[in-house]
């Protein structure tokens, strides 16, 4: 491999609607948020493989005599990338130490670091150094996890020469299959740490915008307006194990009273998806921001019934509300992160005011957007300072 340098972000993900549909069969909404992760990868001579991840005080290195007998029997070189290799994984966690039922950050990110790298790689491994940062908290329900698989893929696709993407204005993005690939290695990535994920989260960090997702088929929505909005962190810990039991607990105490919810939930999907199809048709309106803002007060009520509110999530309603705004939780709920619709013609200072009411109760916030672009390719002149001197910095 030739001496280069690669940069690369993937955005986060919310579930704009839907939750719990996922694992029942129902439709869901999700949308990629602009709050990204970046990485740079630099081909190097040393004969070592470095990692840097900052957000999770974590520098690693090995040299690559040492990970080369790991690689005895891998599947990758035979192209497989349907199904895990559960030796080479196996291999991985005794070489690294981590336990089968670590579900520390780190270690995990290690873990599908180093299962990445070496599948990709498997022919002629590369002196390669990757440093990692992102502006999402991990653990929060917001694809961390997802958009750092996605940007590993597509920089190590990259990298070994898989993918191309020509950092010009009449070509930003790669191609179809290019993209696909992406997709697929960063679901291994997710396979590892998540164990049996939707797959939704890699979808939205690889294509971004806003995705439809029933039944395990996910398809990428045609174009949509991006909306703004207000995102805040509760900081409340749950676990989304926990409050999917406890969901399906109750559906099968009560069957008669939470499917109808159920199915509810999934028409407010189907009812949002239309509305953002007529703004990405005739332009936004006040007519479909109300509609929008209807669903969401819908949603929100339909979620506590399902048990996975939180007293943070109704204090979050309660304040926005009380400026005209509307909220709801994104994700398994029990705390976690909410959204709060911003509207084209809401006032700053009444954004302002919000954001410091929220803060007063503990919550982090920010303003952002939804329907962010997916996986991209970025020059280093394309990047703001402030993230170069990080990714630069290890």
């Amino acid at each position: 491999m030739q001496t280069r340098e690669f940069f690369v972000s993937g955005p986060g993900k919310v579930i704009l609607h839907g939750e719990h549909s996922v694992v029942h069969g129902k439709v869901a909404l999700a949308v990629s948020l602009n709050l990204r992760t970046f990485l740079r990868l630099q081909s190097t001579s040393s004969g070592e493989v470095h990692i840097n991840l900052p957000n999770i005080d974590t520098f690693l290195s090995w040299e690559i005599t040492a990970l080369q007998p790991l690689l005895a029997g891998c599947k990758a070189e035979q192209g497989g990338l349907k199904e895990l290799d559960a030796d080479l994984l196996k291999r991985l966690r005794e070489f690294t130490g981590i336990s089968e039922d670590s579900t520390d950050t780190r270690s995990m990110a290690v873990l599908a670091f180093l299962y990445m790298y070496l599948s990709v790689f498997a022919e002629s491994l590369a002196s390669i150094t990757v440093s990692v940062w992102s502006e999402l908290p991990t653990g929060a329900g917001l694809g961390s996890s997802a958009a750092y698989n996605v940007c590993l893929s597509a920089a190590l696709l990259s990298a070994r020469g898989n993918i191309s993407y020509p950092l010009t204005p009449q070509q930003e993005s790669a191609s179809k299959e290019e993209m696909e690939l992406i997709n697929r290695w960063a679901f291994m990535g997710e396979k590892i740490i998540h164990g049996n994920p939707s797959g939704v989260d890699n979808a939205v960090g690889t294509w971004g915008g806003f995705l439809r997702y029933h039944a395990g088929n996910i398809t990428p929505l045609s174009w949509v307006p991006i909306l703004r909005i207000l995102l805040t962190n509760t900081k409340v810990p749950r676990s989304p194990k926990v409050l999917v039991s406890a969901v399906k607990d109750k559906i099968n105490k009560f069957p008669s009273v939470m499917k109808p919810v159920l199915e509810s939930v999934s028409a407010v999907s189907c009812a949002c998806e239309q509305t953002l199809t007529e703004m990405a048709a005739h332009g936004p309106s006040a007519e479909l921001y109300n509609i929008l803002e209807e669903l969401i007060d819908i949603n929100q009520h339909h979620l506590n019934v399902m048990g996975v509110g939180h007293s943070s999530l109704d204090t979050l309603c309660r304040v926005t509300l009380a400026r005209g705004l509307h909220s709801k939780l994104t994700g398994a709920g029990g705390g976690g992160c909410g959204i709060t619709l911003l509207r084209p013609e809401t006032d700053t200072s009444v954004i302002q005011r919000t954001v410091e009411e929220l803060k007063a109760c503990g919550f982090d916030c920010w303003e952002t957007s939804i329907g962010a672009p997916g996986v991209q390719q970025h020059s280093s002149a394309a990047l703001s300072q402030d993230i170069l001197k990080i990714l630069h910095s290890y």
